[in-house]
């Protein structure tokens, strides 16, 4: 006896199929094959050449190292603020929780704008910056500055239903068998949000790599100092070379896509392994 498809609950399914593969092919896989297409025309010697001079290793280092930093700190102090603001009520939460959507509406010109107007010498934070020594904008501590404002939400707001969800009968449970909040933390709740973190922090950091609009103001974009790879590739646009732009975007991109695939392959195991402690 022949088996019967099992019929989807939505109907239509080759042709949401169609418009969604349609839809993503328009808007993502054939600006980047238009890119690969525009790269392919350089050879590989002068490739190898534009994308290792000096000026844009430095480019590449600022960027990913930057971009981690901020989307660590994140991860950790996201954490916490999505801790904080499923488990307690205070007043003035529901203002918390709309400020942490803050960076997803503001334009990032003007988040550079304020951000360089603190911390500058003579800004608010900037004077306290420079009474220890330390110089805030126009260096790479703001980058840093800036990528983790523009990346504070996505930690919090990944984490922050999960936390929402779980169940807190079983930290209960673990405090019955005699579990301090310490160890309940790390082998009842941790795993359950390990997943959702290891998000969180693989979203800020894609959202840092590609941020410009509050650099901009912030860095300086000092060459071989302060400068970040969206900057490099405006500045090749307007010197007229579309082969350095191309070739620094093309690697920007090569890099993005490993970095994001090996974060991916990490939730998946331990999405895997949590799901086979659970059971």
């Amino acid at each position: 006896m022949n088996r019967r498809r099992a019929r989807s609950v939505l109907p239509g399914r080759g042709l949401s199929t169609g418009i969604t593969l349609t839809y993503l092919s328009l808007v993502v896989l054939i600006p980047f094959a238009a890119l690969l297409l525009r790269a392919s025309s350089i050879s590989p010697g002068r490739f190898v050449e534009l994308v290792t001079t000096p000026r844009a290793l430095h480019a590449f280092a600022l960027t990913v190292g930057a971009s981690f930093i901020a989307a660590l700190v994140n991860t950790v102090f996201g954490v916490l603020v999505a801790w904080v603001l499923v488990r307690y009520e205070f007043f003035g939460k529901s203002v918390l929780d709309a400020v942490v959507d803050l960076p997803f509406a503001l334009p990032t010109a003007v988040a550079g704008i304020a951000l360089t107007a603190l911390y500058t010498p003579n800004g608010w934070l900037g004077r306290l910056f420079e009474a220890a020594g330390v110089r805030a904008a126009f260096s790479p501590l703001g980058v840093v500055i800036a990528l983790t404002f523009v990346s504070l939400p996505f930690v919090i707001r990944t984490v922050g239903p999960v936390l929402a969800d779980f169940e807190r009968e079983q930290e209960e449970a673990a405090a019955t068998l005699g579990a301090s909040r310490l160890v309940a933390f790390r082998r009842v709740i941790l795993p359950a949000v390990l997943p959702a973190t290891i998000t969180g922090f693989s979203l800020a950091f894609a959202r840092a790599l590609g941020e410009y609009g509050s650099v901009v103001f912030i860095s300086g974009n000092l060459p071989r100092r302060t400068e970040v790879v969206p900057f490099l590739i405006m500045a090749r646009l307007e010197e007229y070379d579309y082969d350095g732009a191309t070739a620094i975007a093309v690697v920007m991109l090569g890099l993005s896509f490993v970095l994001l695939f090996a974060l991916g392959r990490v939730e998946t195991f331990f999405r895997r392994r949590g799901l086979g402690d659970a059971t």
